[in-house]
C-alpha cells in the first residue's frame, strides 16, 4: 500500500505567487478549493480509495462542511498549519502559534486527534528542524515535510528517502514519511506528485512508483494539490517562472490521476505507517529507521 496525501489549499495560498498575493489579499480571490476538493472526493469514493487530507487551518475554519465530508468520507485529515507561511519566515514562537491554531480547529471540527502535520511547501528544512521539536510537544505524531531533494524553496538532499524516525530532544520520537524520490547518479530525482506529477509523462511516474514498491521494498507516497484538477481558475499575474510551475499541464491532471488510482493500492498515511508501527514503537528509543 502505498500514502495518497491532499495538500488542501487554494490557488491563491501557493508559494509561487506569494511574491503578489499576500495573506491580506486572499479574500480578494475567489474560492475554488471547496469544489475542487469535492471532485477529489468523489473520484476517490468511485474507487473505495482512502487518503489523508493535510487541511490548511485558514480553509478548514472558512469550510467546515468540507472538513466534515472528508472525515465522513473514511479519509485522514491532518494538519498542514493555519495560514500557509514557509516556517523559514518566522521564528519558533510564530510557528508554534500557527500550528497550534490549525490544530485546534480541527480538532474542534472532527471530534479526533490530529496526529499528522505537513509544512507549507516543504519547509523543514536544515535551517529549520527544530519545528520537529514543536511538533512533538503539540503532540502530533508524524510529519510528512522534509523532501530529500535539492529545490530552492526546500529540500534537505542526504535525508532519507523512505520513512524513519526522529528522535526528540524531550526523549520523545516522531516519524517522518517523506514524499517519494528515486536515486539516481548520486541525486535524489522528485516523483511524488505535484509539479512534477503534471510535469512529467504518467509512465515515468508509474515507473518510478513500482520501482520504490518492487526493487526497493517501500511504500511510495505521492501529493496532491485540489487546485491541479481546475484548469478554469483565475489566472494571477506573476513572474513567468511562477505561472510556469503552477499553470503547466492543468488540463491533464484529473486524468493521469486517476489512472494513479486504478494503477496502485492507495491508503492514508496512518493506514501506512501502522502495518509497522508496534516494532517502531520500541524503535523510538533508540531512534532507528523502520
Amino acid at each position: 500500500m502505498n500514502a495518497l496525501t491532499i495538500d488542501v489549499e487554494d490557488y491563491f495560498h501557493v508559494e509561487a505567487f506569494a511574491n503578489v498575493i499576500g495573506p491580506n489579499d486572499w479574500c480578494r480571490y475567489p474560492m475554488r478549493v471547496e469544489s475542487n476538493t469535492y471532485r477529489l472526493l468523489e473520484l476517490l469514493d468511485r474507487r473505495a480509495v482512502r487518503g489523508t487530507f493535510f487541511m490548511l487551518g485558514w480553509v478548514a475554519e472558512r469550510c467546515p462542511s468540507l472538513v466534515r465530508q472528508i472525515l465522513d468520507g473514511g479519509h485522514e485529515i491532518g494538519s498542514h498549519g493555519y495560514g500557509h507561511q514557509m516556517i523559514g519566515r518566522g521564528d519558533e514562537k510564530t510557528f508554534r502559534r500557527d500550528v497550534g491554531r490549525a490544530k485546534s480547529i480541527l480538532e474542534d471540527q472532527t471530534g479526533t486527534k490530529i496526529k499528522g502535520y505537513r509544512a507549507p511547501s516543504y519547509s523543514i528544512t536544515s535551517k529549520t528542524l527544530w519545528a520537529l521539536e514543536v511538533l512533538g510537544e503539540l503532540g502530533f505524531e508524524y510529519d510528512s515535510s522534509i523532501f530529500p531533494v535539492h529545490h530552492d524553496y526546500y529540500g534537505i538532499p542526504d535525508a532519507p528517502r523512505f520513512p524513519h524516525i526522529k528522535r526528540l530532544r524531550n526523549g520523545g520520537c516522531i516519524f517522518e514519511f517523506p514524499p517519494s524520490t528515486l536515486a539516481a547518479y548520486g541525486v535524489n530525482l522528485p516523483v511524488a506528485g505535484g509539479g512534477y506529477f503534471r510535469l512529467f509523462p504518467y509512465g515515468l511516474t508509474a515507473w518510478a512508483i513500482r520501482r520504490i514498491n518492487d526493487k526497493e521494498k517501500q511504500p511510495a507516497l505521492v501529493y496532491l494539490h485540489p487546485w491541479e484538477i481546475d484548469p478554469d481558475q483565475p489566472r494571477v499575474a506573476a513572474a513567468w517562472r511562477s505561472q510556469f510551475r503552477h499553470y503547466q499541464n492543468l488540463r491533464a491532471t484529473e486524468s493521469k490521476f486517476t489512472r494513479l488510482l486504478d494503477d496502485f493500492s492507495w491508503g492514508p498515511i496512518s493506514e501506512v505507517l501502522s502495518r509497522s508501527w508496534s516494532a517502531t514503537k520500541s524503535k523510538c528509543e533508540v531512534g532507528e529507521g523502520l
